[in-house]
């Protein structure tokens, strides 16, 4: 059966039809936009954890004059802001499949409108196509374009993407205290520190990279992009 809708002059309930599919067109905007709320709370809520840890070890220091006390309370703080950072990105890449779901459904619906009125297709900068090229359109990434340079510069510039790179410096910060509280000379706590960053930053590099390749619709396309 042929999922194609006649033209609106030939349909008596076109314009219905355009109602209903604007209806769910706005809901699924107020979805979009209370998914960017949740995202940004979130950021929000470790940036003021990372805040306040980072007020609570200055006072600290302040006490013990950088001791032993210092160290084990800034690794067990730390430790802290870190889970809450890994949890943080987890529950972002969460939220960006859902956002990138909400787009796949907003692309079957403009499809839908350029159905009943192919002749506004040549004003839509966005994608009608709702499988992962048009999807990538209608977001505005440009995948045939882009170097394995830009890929990654894209990515360190997003919200997970930022939030891993701070994630990664928690990181090194506890390698370098707890390098400092086993006696390694400067030079150690240094490479300790160095190598902790690097690893969670690749770890959680690979983590968004699976996310990102993860990101394809639960159902099969029913309008895929046409093949050139």
């Amino acid at each position: 059966m042929s999922t194609e809708m006649p033209p609106a002059g030939r349909d008596p309930v076109a314009s219905t039809r355009l109602q209903i599919l604007a209806t769910e067109h706005w809901s699924l905007l107020a979805t979009r936009a209370l998914t960017y709320t949740e995202s940004l709370g979130r950021v929000n809520m470790f940036l003021a954890i990372l805040s306040g840890a980072v007020i609570a070890l200055a006072l600290v220091a302040q006490a013990d004059h950088f001791g032993p006390i210092f160290i084990a309370v800034a690794i067990f703080m730390l430790s802290v802001v870190f889970f809450t950072g890994v949890a943080t990105i987890a529950r972002l890449m969460s939220l960006n499949r859902d956002d990138f779901r909400w787009v796949i459904a907003m692309n079957r619906i403009r499809n839908a409108y350029i159905q009943v009125h192919p002749e506004l297709e040549p004003h839509f900068m966005t994608s009608p196509y709702d499988d992962l090229p048009g999807a990538l359109q209608t977001l505005g990434i440009d995948i045939k374009g882009s170097s394995a340079l830009g890929s990654i510069g894209h990515g360190l510039v997003t919200l997970p993407g930022m939030l891993s790179m701070i994630v990664a410096a928690v990181g090194g910060a506890i390698g370098a205290l707890a390098a400092i509280g086993i006696g390694l000379p400067p030079l150690g706590v240094l490479l300790i520190g160095a190598a902790a960053f690097l690893v969670v930053a690749v770890l959680l590099g690979m983590s968004g990279r699976r996310a990102v390749t993860r990101l394809s619709p639960t159902l099969e396309p029913r309008f895929p992009s046409p093949k050139t």
